[in-house]
């Protein structure tokens, strides 16, 4: 491998120290390569449904149909259980469209979906945190006006995120009407800011009264109705938010491009079960939901029934 050395001295080289590939070891390289996904396995052992290679790809082909008995023991037994969308309220929706466009029996009254068992993979309910890009501390802070308590809180990152767990639990429990949980941590210019006990004549104002109490006290949608779109009028758009999963990629983009980062707490996952029984959606990136698929890509052809 070689780096740039200093003007004048040519090039230099440095040792690069890789892997040998041992065929008579190792066997097919893909086994390498390709990453230890989870894969279908029949009851039998046999894994004949998936293929490999050593471009990092794994191809999984499922049949088009099992035998009757394994379909009425899957269906019989999914009539038991509830799923939640964790992902793909779109896509869902696109099903349904399909569906009432072609009132015919066909292809158009079945959907592709993964299901993921809990049991073995527990769902992780996780916070997405917004970067105002254009919005500096100092401004988001003067444009308050008083309508939510605001303290300074002592960093790093990790301590800050204790601050804003602290306060909400407190609210939470300190008899302070329903929006008492109510709290968030605002980053940039190398400082951090705890926001919370809104005002509650200002929450009465702005945030949608037609909604349930569990979706109406979300801190998603406290922020977006009255510190976005009410105290701090910024669009909703790329230009002015950014959506990012990591707290602290967040709170280096506030500091690196002047802007503010907006830290939130994750969603509790029994709110999330309550809104889903009552045909309630999430407001807008609210939650980020685990563990992810694998990136991949599915086919279904229509014309294949």
């Amino acid at each position: 491998m070689s780096i740039p050395g200093p003007v004048g001295h040519g090039l230099q080289l440095a040792p690069f120290r890789a892997l040998r590939y041992v065929p008579e070891r190792v066997g097919s390289l893909a086994a390498v390569t390709s990453p230890p996904y989870d894969v279908v396995v029949r009851p039998d052992g046999l894994r004949a449904l998936e293929t490999a290679d050593p471009y990092n790809i794994v191809r999984l082909i499922l049949p088009q149909a099992d035998t009757p008995a394994e379909i009425a023991e899957i269906t019989n037994d999914l009539a038991q259980h509830q799923a939640l969308i964790a992902d793909g309220h779109h896509r869902w929706a696109t099903y349904l469209r399909l569906r009432a466009e072609h009132p015919e029996p066909g292809p158009w009254d079945y959907g592709l979906v993964l299901l993921v068992d809990t049991a073995r993979y527990p769902l992780r309910v996780r916070a997405i945190h917004r970067l105002l890009r254009l919005l500096p501390p100092s401004t988001a802070l003067e444009a308050l006006g008083g309508a939510f308590r605001v303290r300074t809180v002592e960093g790093p990152l990790p301590r800050a995120l204790e601050a804003l767990d602290a306060a909400a639990a407190e609210g939470a429990h300190g008899g302070a009407g329903p929006f008492g949980g109510t709290a968030f941590l605002l980053a940039g210019e190398g400082r951090f800011h705890l926001l919370d006990r809104p005002d509650p004549e200002l929450l009465a104002r702005t945030v949608p009264a037609d909604r349930p109490a569990a979706w109406r006290t979300l801190d998603a949608t406290v922020l977006h109705s009255v510190l976005l779109e009410h105290l701090w009028k910024v669009p909703d758009d790329p230009a002015h938010i950014g959506y990012i999963h990591d707290a602290a990629a967040a709170v280096d983009q506030a500091e690196r491009h002047g802007g503010t980062a907006v830290l939130l707490r994750p969603v509790q996952e029994d709110v999330v079960h309550e809104l889903a029984r009552q045909g309630v959606a999430m407001p807008h990136k609210s939650t980020s939901f685990g563990p992810k698929p694998a990136t991949g890509l599915v086919l279904r052809s229509l014309a294949l029934g």
